[in-house]
């Protein structure tokens, strides 16, 4: 007997003018305003699929993967709000239980060729009822959606008169494979597909790795322990089946693998200020490698023993001058690198003793797309923590500490001696992020536009600052501007910088922000070449070019703060 077609309903509602994606095709917002404002996801996701079939309308069928790690409500979003297909999606490949990881839906929609990807995620902001909630797509390539996706999908938000949803389909997450339904006007039969988490993933991993070495290092006779903390976030599967399961580390050597969707009630946010039970287990000696991973795992936070700190840009400098200790690069070669404007110099150092050019971008993974795509760039990373390679087109946290283990593996070092090595050999970057978080959008947008009429007039240029017995003279300034070298894009107003003539450097920049708050970022840096000088405090070193941007910036003036939320 035919099953009856189960129906798919077309529901009316009205466009909201608020869901213009941050960057990559991304919607990050309060979970309460989710929950509050009727059909405010569900618009936003029917948006991003109109978009997408605008410019799929050439595929008669596609398949969509999706990662899955809300915050509250976990059901509901997954199995009512996420089939919200109108038009051209036939296939579903959904992780076990609604679980994947970001590199994890970049590796599945590039091995099954899949038109995208939809990750629900609160990212490494505080998730829960309380916290924050989020939609993204990444496009066929596997990497976060361009720009001009962006903007179609907040163009159509703004003219949404209706969405389809089918709230009668009940998918079973926990057993994989593949389960078929009929639905109403729909392709028959509509496919979901459960695939295991962790497994395609892994796969990508030991075509990458020498995991015998890694093994080795963790299991053998001169073993290192190590001290993982997934801080409650999708990668406690990960972390268990790779770095336990598959090389050998043992199982306590694991923390807050367990998935909240509150994250435990702690910001999922891999750095000093907030993996604080990780640094305190570090300190105490008894483990020679430590890392962390935010709650979708694309970034990361490596320390030493005795909670030796390696901050993002020096991580991603050691990466890129040993290479050579991954089989993967050794096979494919190493054609460029890339790094975000904010992000420090230490970078271009390795790039120009290894001859291959740097691409210096704007914040955002976006922008490293283009680059990977057309064999020009084979490493990247932000200062935000997050790294990555052509393997992907995301940052990929595991990624990033396999290749920090396969370098403690071939060169027999401790964290602190590889770092202080790079030091001697390319100099130490001294760098600081402050961060200004939940400002007002009116008062952090004219302190930016005051700021960059002061720097950018002609009466700036060449100006110097005396701060103690140090004289820093402003050698230029610019308002940062990218020309994708692919396809001659332009992107502009992406910072403000000074850079000085000792190439020391400030650079002003406001964060993409989640909701109606902003976060207003100060970045310096400074370069010291001397080894007898390469064991200072980086804020003391930093706090003449911190006294220098307070100075002509006036944040705490003008907007009643004592000092950062945030300091990285």
């Amino acid at each position: 007997m035919e099953r009856t077609p189960i129906p798919v309903l077309t529901v009316q509602t009205a466009p909201y003018e608020d869901q213009r994606p941050t960057g990559g095709g991304g919607l990050r917002r309060p979970t309460a305003l989710f929950e509050s404002q009727r059909n405010y996801l569900p618009n936003f996701v029917q948006s991003l699929l109109s978009s997408v079939c605008i410019f799929l309308c050439k595929r008669i069928c596609s398949t969509v993967g999706l990662y899955h790690f809300c915050s509250v409500h976990k059901c509901p979003y997954v199995c009512v709000y996420v089939l919200i297909f109108k038009n051209l999606i036939g296939r579903l490949v959904i992780g076990q239980n609604g679980i994947l990881s970001t590199p994890a839906v970049s590796c599945i929609i590039r091995k099954i060729k899949a038109a995208g990807g939809i990750i629900l995620t609160a990212s490494h902001s505080p998730g829960g009822p309380g916290g924050e909630f989020g939609v993204k797509f990444e496009v066929a390539n596997g990497g976060p959606a361009p720009d001009m996706v962006s903007e179609k999908i907040y163009q159509v938000s703004k003219t949404l008169e209706e969405y389809a949803i089918c709230p009668d389909l009940r998918v079973d997450l926990s057993r994989l494979g593949r389960q078929e339904f009929d639905l109403e006007n729909k392709f028959k039969p509509f496919r979901v597909e459960i695939v295991d988490s962790v497994e395609i993933y892994l796969n990508l991993l030991r075509s990458i790795f020498d995991f015998n070495a890694i093994r080795n290092l963790l299991t053998g006779p001169n073993q290192i322990k190590i001290r993982i903390d997934a801080m409650n976030g999708v990668m406690g599967p990960y972390v268990r089946r790779i770095l336990c399961d598959e090389l050998g580390a043992p199982a306590n050597s694991a923390i807050n693998c367990i998935p909240l969707e509150d994250f435990g009630g702690h910001p999922p946010d891999p750095n000093l200020t907030y993996a604080t039970a990780l640094l305190e287990a570090m300190k105490g000696g008894e483990y020679g490698f430590g890392a962390a991973f935010d709650a979708d795992g694309d970034r990361y936070m490596i320390l030493g023993q005795n909670g030796f700190f390696v901050n993002a840009s020096d991580s991603l400098a050691i990466i890129a001058a040993n290479l050579s200790c991954i089989p993967y690069f050794c096979q494919m070669g190493v054609r460029g690198f890339g790094r975000s404007m904010p992000t420090s110099t230490a970078l271009d150092k390795v790039a120009k003793v290894m001859k291959v050019p740097v691409y210096e971008t704007p914040a955002g993974w976006r922008y490293f797309s283009n680059l990977m795509d057309s064999g020009r760039c084979s490493l990247c990373g932000e200062e935000s923590f997050g790294t990555g390679s052509d393997h992907l087109r995301e940052k990929d946290g595991l990624w990033a500490v396999l290749v920090w283990l396969s370098i403690l593996a071939a060169r027999k070092q401790s964290v602190e001696e590889i770092v202080r090595d790079h030091w001697a050999k390319f100099g130490r970057h001294y760098y600081c992020r402050f961060d200004y978080e939940a400002l007002e959008p009116r008062t952090a947008y004219f302190i930016m536009r005051d700021l960059e009429a002061l720097i950018t007039d002609k009466s700036f240029s060449h100006q110097q600052f005396a701060v103690g017995n140090t004289i820093y003279s402003v050698e230029r300034t610019d308002s940062f501007e990218f020309v994708d070298p692919v396809d001659g894009t332009v992107t502009k107003r992406q910072g403000l910088r000074i850079i000085f003539s000792d190439a020391s450097r400030l650079i002003f920049r406001m964060s993409a922000s989640s909701h109606v708050r902003a976060t207003l970022r100060i970045y310096a840096e400074s370069y010291e070449k001397d080894p007898s000088q390469h064991n200072k405090e980086p804020q003391a070193v930093l706090s003449p070019l911190i006294a220098i941007a307070l100075k002509i910036s006036q944040i705490h003036e003008r907007t009643g703060r004592k000092g950062p939320t945030v300091i990285t």
